[in-house]
């Protein structure tokens, strides 16, 4: 049974524009490329060539698997829990964490995160814990370190 591939709009959108711009931009430029080489003679010691083709099967390997993922992704749209307190997927929300370090999350699909913007996958242990509460709710999150005590400050969907 193939698991749920979940997407923000946003998510859905990079995705889509990815493909497009490997299937418009690259993925000619380089088949014009190892055209060009393949008409230069010797294929077996022509790099332009050789090199040309292990990058094709990069750009069709990644348009295959790009490809894969619209097909299974199911796109959430936030915005429905617009004024909710409860926390679901799309989320951002503010937490405490030990008391003392205030952090902003997403809650985001697995093609979507992104640790620099503080996007986590709704599969990691913080979202799965985080799902289904509201603001003022805290737990324990059990980590190799230690413990952290997560407070709930904030929740809102952009």
């Amino acid at each position: 049974m193939e698991q749920k591939n979940y997407i923000t709009i946003e998510g859905y959108k990079q995705i889509k524009e990815e493909l497009h711009d490997l299937v418009t931009k690259s993925r000619p430029i380089l088949v014009n490329t190892i055209t060009w080489a393949a008409g230069n003679g010797d294929r077996s010691e022509n790099g332009d060539y050789i090199y040309g083709k292990k990058q094709l099967r990069e750009i069709d390997k990644k348009i295959y698997l790009l490809t894969k993922k619209l097909e299974t992704a199911e796109v959430i749209d936030p915005k429905v829990h617009m004024g909710s307190e409860k926390i679901f997927f799309g989320a951002t929300v503010t937490i405490l964490r030990n008391n003392s370090i205030e952090q902003v999350i997403k809650i985001v699909g697995q093609d979507e995160v992104n640790t620099a913007l503080n996007h986590i996958s709704w599969k990691s242990p913080l979202s799965r814990l985080l799902l289904n509460k509201t603001v003022g709710d805290s737990f324990l999150l059990h980590l190799p370190k230690g413990d952290d005590l997560i407070e709930i400050l904030e929740v809102s969907y952009k």
